[in-house]
This record gives C-alpha cells, structure tokens and sequence, in this order.
C-alpha cells in the first residue's frame, strides 16, 4: 500500500499516543541503539508475570504449561516473521551479540580449520566481527575484510573478487548501524554458497524495519535483538537451518539443554532447547511475541514508508546547513532512518551533549562499528535514528539544534 503524506502524518500521530515515554518534550532519535515500547508490549508483559508466570518447560502443573504455551508460542512467532521452514529453526537469545557468539563458538570453532578464510565486511557491528577474530586466532583461520564504496554500497563482485576455496563462513550486515545502507544480502548469500560457504546475515538494523524473508534470502543464519523492535531488553533470536543447528554442539550447559544426564556424560535435548541452557527468559519471548504482533497490525508498508519519509525530511535539511557532512549515501532512501553526520570543528561528545540541552536524544562516538569510522578517516561521529513513530516535530527540534551546535561551540554564526 501507498500512502500519501498527509496519511503517514495522520497515521504516525495516532501511533504516538501507544508509547507511554514518548511526549513533545524532548525528541528521541536514537532508535538505532533501542527502540520505545508501546502499551501492547508493555501490558503482554505485565500480563504475563501478574497472571501467568511459572518456569517453563519443566512444570506439569497448570501454569507452568501455560508458561511453556507461551514460550513457544512466542518461537512461532518469530518464525512466521521471518518465514523459517521450522519452529525448531529458532533459538532464543539475549540479543544479536549472544546470537552471534553461540554461530561462532558453536559453529565457528567446530568447523573452520587452520587455515580456512572467514569473510567480513569493515562495516560490521563489533558483534558481527570480534567472534570472528576469536574463532580465527583459535583455530588458526584467515580473516578478509569486504570494503564498500565510500557512500556504503557493498558490491557483489567485491565478494566474488576475495573469495576462494579457502573460505567457509562470510558474515555480513544487511543494514549498517552508521551508514543506514541495504545490502544485496540475496546475491551475497548466493555468491558464498556457490563457493562451499555458510552465510551469517546480522539482521539487528533491517528486521525491525523491513520484511525479512530467510527462505528467500537463503541465508544459514540469521540474528536480531527484540529491544531494536518494540520488546524488552534481555531477548533475542538465532535462525539457523536446521541441518546446520542439528550438527552443532551446545553453547551453554547446564538445565534443560539435556535429555539425559549420568556421571559420565550426557545426551542433549533435541532442537531448539539443546541452546536454551537454564531458566528462559519467558516474559521477555511474550513481549517479542506481542512487538512481532504490533508490527504486523502497522504492516511494513506503513513503517517503511514512514521512516523513509521523515529521513527524507531530515537529510534534505541537514545538508544545506554549513560544515555538517552527512556520512554515507547521497540519496535518503539509501539510509533507511540512520542519519550519520560530523560538525566542522565540532566533537561529536560536545555536539550531543547540546543536544540533550534542548531535548533532543542522539549517539555520538564510533558506534560500535571502529573499525568502519576508521575507514571513512573518521574519530567519531554523531548519529540521528529515526523510528515510525517519531514526526516532524522532532526532526525540526533537530535541524533547529544542529544549526546553532557551533555557535554554541565558539564559531560564531
């Protein structure tokens, strides 16, 4: 569906009022890092703990089987959000990072080899690459780095160009945190199943915004964090094929992982919960559950075009102010909400620092990604992210902001 302006605005104020922190006071625009939580999310959660907690998956009584319902209910969920074959397809995690080290310590370690090659791009999340470069210096594997073009496009022939026999796993982000860019994560997957690797696509910045299809993407696993995407902290999920998750040992090791137990050994429980060691987080999964029902009623239609439209409004401001410097694309629609900029003379610590002086919430520093701030000649840059239900009034708040940053610096006007 297309909607005009007026009914992304009309739509987008009505939105507002499901968020209980968000007001008119102040502008939150660091969605990137944590996104609010509507009433929906925050009373299936309540709900769950004043009428239904129990520990799951161990109890015959009463409310621990409908703790256990909800649980895995909540797995369904995420599988049909992400349209995985199979239920057992999903494991619940903290977040994307632990989603991330469970791939590597449990794949990474058992089946790359000295001297095999794991490729990942510069643009990665610190999680999408120091559990790489731990599984490389433990088994004596090769790291290569993927390098965009400047404005963040990540060509596939980049990837054809340094992959080789050698290489077993190509890690990439389907979203940059910094550069707010898409990327071919389809053609990419394919180029690495073409050469014999496995492909781990970090979903954290796109799953929350876009419809994210693993059967059509064909990735080997997939990874996200519920608190980018309306749930509560603590919640997270891996996708793995299955046959992949099937020849993988445990992560962790301790409750419910097993389904045998002696002195000598033990044998483990069957997919999903041989990853699920010990007490689940229960109440965290039903409030995934009711985010991924939420989403679903807006619909990404309305979600993209939403973003879009007030990144649009946003970067077409910001560039005719003097001595700021949008980092990455020339085109809005290339950043997806993510808005990365530096100030001439201006450290991003200050810049934001006065910012939060007139109520407007942003990041500043090297977000996570050093690796890529360093490859764009950069210390540190200061980052604007925009969620649906933000509106032009705290985009205006913003540009109002920006342009005063340095003058309050010293500069003058």
């Amino acid at each position: 569906m297309q909607y005009t302006i007026e009914e992304l605005r009309t739509k987008g104020a009505k939105i507002r009022a499901d968020f209980p922190i968000i007001n008119d006071t102040y502008s939150y625009l660091d969605n990137s890092a944590t996104s609010q939580k509507p009433r929906q999310v925050l009373d299936a959660v309540r709900k769950y703990y004043e009428e239904e907690n129990a520990n799951p998956l161990r109890g015959l009584y009463d409310l621990s089987v409908i703790a256990t319902e909800r649980y895995e209910d909540a797995r369904e969920a995420v599988r049909k959000f992400i349209n995985a074959k199979d239920s057992a397809e999903i494991v619940f995690t903290r977040n994307a990072s632990e989603s991330l080290n469970l791939i590597a310590y449990s794949y990474g370690r058992n089946f790359i080899q000295e001297g095999d090659e794991i490729i990942v791009s510069v643009m990665e999340h610190h999680s999408n690459m120091l559990p790489w470069q731990q599984v490389a210096k433990a088994v004596g594997a090769t790291i290569k780095y993927l390098e965009p073009l400047k404005d963040g496009t990540l060509l596939p022939q980049a990837l054809e160009d340094i992959i080789s026999e050698k290489t077993k796993l190509v890690a990439i982000t389907q979203v940059s945190n910094v550069l707010g860019c898409l990327n071919d994560i389809k053609s990419l997957a394919a180029i690495a199943h073409k050469n014999g690797a496995v492909f781990v696509c970090d979903g954290a910045q796109s799953v929350p915004h876009m419809k994210v299809d693993v059967q059509d993407l064909d990735v080997d696993f997939l990874v996200f964090s519920g608190h980018k995407m309306l749930a509560p902290m603590g919640i997270g999920a891996v996708y793995g094929k299955k046959e992949l998750l099937d020849k993988m040992p445990p992560f962790l090791y301790g409750g419910e992982m097993i389904e045998y137990v002696t002195l000598e050994g033990a044998t483990y429980a069957e997919l999903p919960h041989k990853f699920e060691a010990g007490t689940v987080n229960a109440g965290g999964a039903v409030g995934l559950h009711a985010a991924i029902d939420y989403i679903n009623d807006l619909g990404f239609d309305f979600i993209e075009q939403r973003e879009n439209q007030l990144c649009e409004y946003a970067y077409k401001q910001m560039i005719e102010i003097p001595h700021v410097h949008v980092v990455g694309s020339n085109n809005p629609d290339n950043h997806h909400g993510i808005l990365t900029f530096t100030v001439d003379g201006c450290h991003p610590h200050d810049i934001s620092e006065i910012m939060n002086a007139y109520k407007v919430n942003i990041r500043a520093g090297h977000h996570c990604a050093q690796p890529l701030t360093k490859w764009l000649g950069l210390n540190s840059t200061t980052r604007a992210s925009i969620g649906f239900y933000n509106n032009e009034q705290d985009i205006d708040r913003f540009i109002e902001c920006l342009k005063q940053i340095r003058g309050k610096l010293g500069y003058g006007e």
